[in-house]
């Protein structure tokens, strides 16, 4: 059973909110790391461009594609040089690029191909001219999947 949210005024709750609080200082100190970061990349590689972290002088990038992530790796010295121009990223001395796609394709499955009969005719016919006894079974066995259309 769902208990209500309580609104009461008491320290506990007060602190809950300090909690809230630090919480939501922290989400803006990297959304604007974030644009510092975007600011500096190149124009074509933005896109998919996310910030993770910054810890030591170490900042952690990810991007959907690995080839998105190669580029970005082989123009990471300009990316800090970009980066050190802000104080918060003046001491920026390693990049690191992870990939990380989309988890949700936007694509539609391929439609699976279809053997027509006409296909499946000629593959059983090779079958039968065929001395090897394992490639005429296999022959065989993909003419079996033909279609019921004719092409």
């Amino acid at each position: 059973m769902k208990l209500k949210p309580s609104l009461e005024l008491t320290p506990a709750a007060l602190a809950q909110s300090n909690q809230l609080r630090d919480l939501l200082a922290k989400a803006r100190l990297h959304q604007q790391a974030e644009k510092y970061v975007l600011d500096a990349a190149p124009d074509n590689l933005k896109s998919g461009l996310r910030f993770v972290s910054y810890q030591e002088g170490e900042l952690v990038l990810t991007t959907g594609t690995a080839i998105q992530a190669s580029q970005l790796r082989f123009r990471q010295q300009e990316l800090m040089a970009r980066l050190r121009e802000h104080e918060m990223f003046q001491y920026v001395w390693k990049v690191r690029i992870k990939v990380s796609p989309a988890r949700h394709s936007t694509r539609k499955p391929a439609a699976p191909m279809v053997l027509s009969k006409e296909n499946a005719r000629l593959l059983k016919e090779e079958a039968g001219h065929t001395k090897d006894q394992a490639l005429r079974e296999v022959l065989e066995k993909l003419a079996s999947h033909a279609s019921g259309r004719s092409d």
